[in-house]
């Protein structure tokens, strides 16, 4: 008895475990810390798999410093009497997430029982406190941060915001007399500077003045609201008429007279007003970029978003500026059959059905429900019949002459286009239509899906009134909740985990992913089984009853579903733009994320099995 009590005392008394720990940075927001520890000879501790004497490792989670994942543990496995223990190094992993930037230190606590033979003492505790400088390694690759955003700048001429800004480009420098190399080059230098000159005073003003003036409601009025899409939808459908030959759109004389009496001055107005029409119309595509570069502003990194923004804008410029230097050639070439005026018919029927996605980003998010998929579908699929026609001959518009036969081009043209009608034709009954996906509305708000018989009433977010606590109806006939409070309590009864979906009706990458990453049936089975979905979307002008206003710090009252959810995500998940995946457990506590935009499906399958 007494050799048991002086063995477990000398136990207690020498150092059975020597630790060390720190803090690695790994990529962007992520860290893993590893503690390592060396355990003394002749004594052995327990690993963390053991449910009575394991080895444990708990760090202290703060408004910055999160958990992503479990803690991880590696050693060489030994024996004592049939169980396995630890000997000799020790090493614990546990992967951080840490947001904001400055110096963050990182707590916690290692906890053991070490054993010498059948003797074990009592648990230890080694207390340890990391700084870590987060942010830095981000201020560091500011040339990884300056080639993204040259990437998504070029990117952008892909988005269906953009991309109708091409035929208006080449209409207008197809039509200037002189200068057009000049205006050509001033047009890229406006477009640079619109975006460059106002987002730099805006981050600036938000780093002068604490973050207050500027806020997140003021890019999702831009780019939800139903004003200014309507507008964009209107100036769509005008520039398609002129296209069409209804009329010509010249700028007013008093604007160019008012500015200057030369020639000069006038073109120069007109390029300007170009490119504003540009920046203006584009921007609900690229105004989640934006509102990611000033988060970034309000985390202390001053210069990096002005350095950013001006790369992005670079690069989103170029397109446009060598199509504007492309249409001074264009004119020197032969006039003869009329084919200039076939491309801008050819523009006119482009130009009306991807504005239409600006009618329907409205009709979303107000819960219209007039331009739901089908009779979008039913739009294009008519758009693109007469665009054939017009093609083949057999439509004619007043400026056209009689197409005598067809070049190999233009047959060329005819099979695409009558090949996208077909491709299109069975969306009227349900197909995904994947390669469109981020253009449609969701197929949740069609009426009918062959194999499904009419439509089950879908649950849509605007009517199941939503921070109600009742089930919505989400892609691939998944439920999740609207609120992330209902979430929670949902996947703490089931045993789940919380998958956190921020979102918007009107975001073209979120459809995206919904039809071609939660698609897949590892993805579906993960989501299904595994999470609790949440919901989170950001643009939704539902209003709410007044007790579930939300009063911000600065005392502004915030009354529809939309900006209660774009606070919420701002405040709680550090992000501002869409889509965003935040993985959590059933406590509320961040597992992984955020993670954004991207295709690949095997990586995405991943993230869901942290």
């Amino acid at each position: 008895m007494f050799l048991s009590t002086l063995l477990a005392l000398l136990l207690q008394l020498s150092p059975s475990v020597i630790w060390k720990a720190a803090v690695n940075h790994t990529e962007g927001d992520r860290y893993q810390l590893v503690v390592s520890g060396e355990i003394a000879r002749d004594y052995y501790v327990h690993p963390m798999a053991d449910p009575n004497v394991g080895t444990l490792l708990e760090v202290n989670t703060t408004d910055q410093v999160f958990l992503a994942g479990s803690p991880a543990e590696e050693y060489t496995p030994s024996d004592y009497k049939g169980e396995e223990v630890v000997t000799g190094a020790y090493v614990l992993r546990q992967d951080l997430q840490i947001n904001g930037s400055g110096k963050v230190t990182v707590e916690g606590t290692v906890t053991w029982s070490a054993c010498s033979g059948d003797f074990c003492g009592m648990p230890e505790d080694y207390t340890f406190s990391v700084p870590v400088e987060a942010g830095k390694a981000k201020s560091e690759s500011l040339w990884g941060l300056i080639l993204e955003a040259i990437l998504w700048g070029f990117l952008m001429l892909l988005t269906p915001c953009v991309f109708p800004m091409v035929p208006m480009t080449v209409s207008f420098f197809i039509k200037q007399e002189s200068g057009g190399r000049f205006k050509a080059l001033m047009y890229g230098l406006f477009i640079v500077l619109l975006y460059t000159v106002p987002i730099s005073i805006i981050i600036g003003l938000t780093w002068l003045l604490g973050g207050e003036t500027v806020t997140a409601d003021i890019f999702n009025w831009l780019s939800t609201h139903w004003l200014p899409n309507i507008l964009f939808f209107l100036i769509f459908m005008v520039f398609a008429a002129s296209f069409f030959g209804a009329f010509e759109i010249v700028l007013p004389a008093s604007w160019t007279t008012k500015a200057d009496s030369g020639s000069s001055k006038k073109g120069l107005l007109g390029v300007f007003f170009l490119a504003l029409t540009l920046v203006l119309v584009s921007f609900s595509c690229t105004g989640p970029i934006v509102g990611t570069v000033l988060i970034k502003s309000t985390q202390g990194e001053f210069w990096t978003p002005m350095v950013t923004m001006l790369a992005f804008s670079v690069a989103f410029a170029l397109p446009f500026a060598l199509l504007a230097f492309f249409p001074s050639v264009l004119k020197k070439l032969p006039k003869s059959g009329g084919w200039l005026g076939s491309v801008k018919v050819v523009l006119g029927f482009i130009e009306i059905a991807l504005g239409l996605k600006f009618l329907s980003t409205a009709d979303q998010t107000y819960h219209w429900h007039l331009l739901d998929r089908e009779i979008y579908l039913a739009i294009w699929i008519v758009c693109f019949t007469l665009l054939g026609l017009y093609l083949l001959g057999k439509i004619r518009f007043k400026h056209d002459s009689p197409v005598e036969y067809l070049s190999v081009g233009r047959l060329a043209l005819v099979m695409a286009d009558f090949t996208f009608v077909l491709y299109l034709l069975p969306g009227l009954w349900g197909a995904p239509l994947k390669a469109l996906s981020g253009y449609l509305p969701p197929l949740e708000t069609q009426d009918f899906v062959l194999g499904q018989g009419p439509a089950s009433a879908p649950v849509l977010l605007g009517e199941a009134k939503p921070l109600s606590g009742s089930e919505v109806a989400l892609p691939h006939g998944l439920t999740g909740y609207a609120k992330l409070e209902d979430g929670l309590a949902a996947a703490k009864e089931q045993g789940k985990k919380v998958f956190v979906d921020i979102t918007g009706h009107g975001c073209v990458n979120c459809r995206e992913m919904e039809a071609r990453v939660w698609s897949d049936p590892r993805v579906l089975q993960r989501l299904q089984n595994d999470y609790v979905i949440v919901s989170l979307y950001v643009d939704d002008k539902t209003k709410l009853p007044e007790d579930q206003w939300v009063t911000t710090e600065s005392g502004k009252v915030l009354k529809d579903v939309g900006r209660v959810n774009s606070h919420l995500v701002l405040n709680r998940f550090g992000v501002n733009s869409q889509p965003n995946y935040f993985l959590l457990d059933a406590d509320g506590h961040t597992l992984a994320g955020p993670r954004g935009y991207n295709l690949d499906t095997d990586a995405f399958v991943e993230f869901l099995d942290i």
